[in-house]
């Protein structure tokens, strides 16, 4: 059985969501290097693998670095919440952020103070580790949690909704705001193919039922260097 996952959000996805003409079977983008693809096959892309958080720490995966401007004097956190402003903040001395104005997907909330905020990690830093990523070098450990190549690997909410999604899965835990499934889904798919992760039989048993309850969504992914 699916751990926590509510039919009538699969549902009402069906009822919120426009019915689109699928993508080629695996199109690429020959300008941006990645791949478009229907959900349903993006899921079939995905390994199967059980899940070992033997040795996890989260500071395992270096972060916040100094994002992809060394030089301007702010962390990847910084350079985030900088991109996703829908009305940019003042960036004082030492990258401390004044004003500005953030919409929170995952709960439906304007966010006006930076401090309101957390950058989330698609898929989560011990989600990460339990799929592939313990056998990855400190290198690209620090690269997956700094990673702002790719605008579905990090993202801007709510202390709030970050905090109740914690390290759980799709299986365990989707966003409140129904109406955004399957972006959120359609992202959380991008960043494991990104960056070859695994899914366990659980978590893949749920992102194929909710590939079915999102039949025009697409997942657009660039494999990782």
């Amino acid at each position: 059985m699916i751990k926590h996952l509510r039919r009538a959000a699969l549902t009402a996805a069906l009822l919120v969501v426009p019915l689109a003409a699928p993508a080629p079977a695996h199109a690429q983008d020959r300008s941006a290097k990645a791949y478009t693809l229907p959900m349903a096959d993006a899921v079939r892309l995905l390994p199967p693998a059980a899940e070992a958080r033997d040795g996890y720490q989260r500071t395992s995966f270096k972060h916040w670095n100094a994002g992809k401007k060394p030089t301007d004097g702010c962390n990847t956190r910084a350079e985030l919440l900088i991109s996703e402003a829908i009305d940019p903040p003042t960036v004082l001395p030492g990258c401390k952020l004044s004003g500005g104005r953030w919409w929170s997907y995952y709960d439906s909330r304007w966010i006006t103070s930076a401090s309101a905020l957390d950058v989330d990690h698609m898929v989560p830093l011990a989600e990460a580790w339990d799929s592939g990523a313990s056998q990855w070098t400190a290198q690209r450990r620090e690269a997956y949690a700094n990673d702002l190549d790719a605008q579905t690997s990090l993202v801007a909410v709510s202390a709030a909704s970050n905090r109740s999604k914690a390290d759980q899965d799709p299986a365990e835990w989707l966003p409140p705001a129904v109406d955004v499934m399957c972006r959120y889904t359609s992202e959380w798919i991008a960043t494991k193919l990104r960056w070859r992760l695994t899914g366990d039989a659980v978590e893949l048993e749920t992102l194929t039922q909710l590939a079915e309850a999102c039949p025009g969504t697409t997942v657009t992914y660039e494999p990782a260097p």
